[in-house]
């Protein structure tokens, strides 16, 4: 069943700062006509999407050490065996 009060609402209420900060930034930049506040307005939107994959690229970078790490100890238990 579903239970409103498991929803969310911390993250959507910064997303909704974040959307509406960058309605404010793009209103702003049509109206002076200036790229760089359109820009920054872009970026605003996008900048949870950026955070999130850093994170990942990060866990990622992570797991392929600890790979790394394991091949190394698996293969030095291998030539002690033998």
């Amino acid at each position: 069943t579903f239970n409103p009060a498991f929803l969310q609402k911390e993250s959507s209420e910064s997303s909704n700062r974040r959307q509406q900060a960058s309605a404010l930034l793009a209103g702003l930049a049509k109206k002076f006509n200036n790229p760089r506040l359109a820009t920054l307005a872009y970026q605003v939107q996008l900048d949870a999407f950026t955070r999130v994959k850093k994170a990942i690229d990060d866990m990622i970078s992570q797991l392929l050490t600890e790979k790394g790490d394991e091949v190394k100890h698996k293969d030095f238990c291998t030539g002690e065996f033998n």
